[in-house]
């Protein structure tokens, strides 16, 4: 009886990272322009990455639904939501996430740029939230939510909300109607 219970405690210490929450947390030292915290939260089980980037008023929320398929930013100077249907070839899975940070966590100017995705925003809003999943309907309630659709290629826009992902991504929200939509915020 005791072997089995060490065994089955050994088993449920081998496995049970596998289905935990974990957190990377990250501080901006060393930002010129001013000073912030970007925290990356990872729910294995629901399979979905939370980025927290808290920068007063330029604090955003992005959840990265992988069951689904789509993303969601909740921009709090904005008062608003965008969804966009997420890019598997560029996002990095929950699986390498993790690794993506430890690898690059310090390594400054001699690390690989960010890889770049940048999105056209509708401007008309969302009226369903479900057909994006619960976690994303949850984030997004009571805020206008417009969806966006990926950009190909190396197009450019001035009216862009970018936002930078630890190291590892940037994302370009660009929309001449969206951006008037927040200059009446």
């Amino acid at each position: 009886m005791k072997v089995t219970m060490l065994l089955m405690g050994l088993l449920g210490f081998f496995v049970a990272p596998g289905f935990a929450n974990y957190n990377i947390n990250v501080n901006d030292e060393g930002n010129v322009a001013g000073s912030g915290q970007q925290s990356v939260n990872i729910n294995n089980a629901h399979n979905v990455a939370n980025v927290d980037t808290n920068n007063g008023w330029d604090s955003w929320n992005s959840l990265w639904d992988y069951e689904n398929g789509f993303a969601a930013t909740r921009l709090f100077s904005k008062k608003s939501c965008v969804v966009h249907k997420m890019n598997n070839d560029v996002m990095p899975s929950l699986q390498t996430l993790d690794a993506l940070v430890k690898e690059q966590k310090g390594q400054g100017a001699g690390s690989a740029p960010p890889k770049v995705l940048k999105y056209s925003v509708n401007s008309n809003q969302v009226d369903d939230l479900n057909k994006f999943g619960q976690n994303i309907a949850g984030m997004c309630h009571g805020l206008p939510t417009y969806l966006a659709e990926e950009i190909p290629g190396e197009i450019y826009s001035e009216k862009c909300y970018t936002l930078s992902v630890l190291w590892i991504l940037n994302i370009s929200l660009c929309g001449s109607t969206l951006q008037s939509e927040f200059e009446k915020k």
